[in-house]
């Protein structure tokens, strides 16, 4: 079965070499010399600063709420993203507040953002969807007039700039995930970057059970950090992630050329640069959607829904609204494999599928 995504697995003798020296230091996790060097190359790669690597991506945005310290506050953000994009605001004891997306970027979409904030607002928390760079001027300007800070879910987006800058460089908090599936991963894992320098320092302090000194506690904290095997393959990642980048920019352009005529792409921030993490494709209707994801299947491929459900529908939310444009683009996207060579089987059995479910739509009508 092909999937959605493929892990990539760096130089196994390169990975063997850092093995072998954490072998002879005998230093496996608490922030080891291994995870200082990947985070201070991954600042150096990005282009940021103040960059803590977390133990996954769904705790660096429970961990970005904790740093709020606003219980039973309102976060406003977007109902088309991976369910740890909201869970993380229930598990922090906030309350998600849904802005519905615009339908062509399927990002947040900011005029629907300040007719929600009131006096229990504490942030705005938008996603990258797909590595698609949000409205980032018009979200900023929001939350300077109301006070609000911003939270970005970044986790598509470790290719990505925005305006010439990587686009971690914006909020006042982002995340990025770093789970095996990932453009660049350590297995498990992923980053927070924090803008503010003295929030930085107590988030060093938190990641480590809120532990500041050898014999002091400071704050109540947790235990948020990765271990020395995990930087050894973010490191081994590192030094290949151009590879990755071309290999993936490649698969990109080749399902643009032949898809963009059969199928809705998604529309791209003319700020930022085209993410390679992801091919998502929107259909005429669901039935559409479910016709080709049936063909794929047939041949041992299998494409994804992402987003669905629309984050509105989970059970442990409460929304008053509908967030119609969220709901009907989760019913008819479908993100295909872009990866090994299986784009010229994949492009083929879409475009042979589609054709013949309208030729059939043109013979009734």
């Amino acid at each position: 079965m092909t999937y959605v995504t493929k892990i990539y697995m760096p130089d196994k003798e390169k990975f063997k070499s850092y093995i072998d020296g954490i072998y002879s230091s005998g230093w496996l996790t608490n922030n080891g010399p291994l995870v200082q060097e990947l985070e201070k190359r991954l600042e150096e790669y990005l282009g940021v600063k103040n960059l803590l690597c977390i133990s996954s991506g769904t705790d660096a945005l429970q961990f970005a709420y904790r740093l709020l310290e606003s219980d039973g506050k309102e976060v406003i953000t977007t109902p088309f993203s991976f369910v740890s994009t909201t869970s993380a605001i229930v598990a922090e004891r906030l309350i998600p507040v849904f802005a519905d997306i615009d339908k062509e970027t399927y990002n947040i979409d900011p005029k629907n953002i300040e007719q929600n904030i009131n006096i229990n607002t504490v942030a705005i928390a938008p996603c990258h969807v797909f590595g698609n760079a949000c409205d980032i001027d018009e979200i900023d300007n929001i939350a300077k007039k109301h006070n609000l800070k911003v939270i970005y879910d970044a986790s598509h987006a470790f290719d990505v700039k925005y305006k010439g800058k990587h686009i971690l460089n914006y909020g006042d908090m982002s995340i990025i995930s770093f789970h095996a599936t990932k453009m660049f991963h350590t297995i498990e894992g992923a980053a927070i970057v924090i803008k503010d320098n003295d929030l930085y320092k107590k988030a060093k302090v938190v990641r480590n059970y809120g532990i500041d000194a050898p014999d002091s506690v400071a704050m109540l904290g947790v235990n948020a950090k990765i271990n020395e095997l995990e930087a050894a393959m973010g490191l081994c990642m590192l030094e290949e992630e151009d590879t990755i980048y071309r290999e993936r920019k490649e698969s990109h352009e080749y399902y643009t050329k032949r898809l963009k005529d059969y199928v809705k792409l998604q529309k791209i921030n003319p700020n930022s640069q085209q993410s390679y993490s992801y091919f998502p494709i929107l259909f005429r209707d669901e039935s559409e959607m479910s016709r080709v994801r049936e063909a794929l299947l047939k041949e041992d491929i299998a494409a994804r829904q992402y987003f669905k459900p629309s984050l509105d529908t989970l059970p442990y939310v409460k929304c008053s609204d509908i967030m119609e444009n969220s709901r009907d683009i989760a019913s008819r996207i479908l993100v295909i494999p872009m990866h090994s060579g299986v784009e010229p089987i994949v492009s083929k059995i879409i475009i042979k599928t589609l054709t013949e479910i309208r030729d059939e739509e043109s013979c009734v009508a």
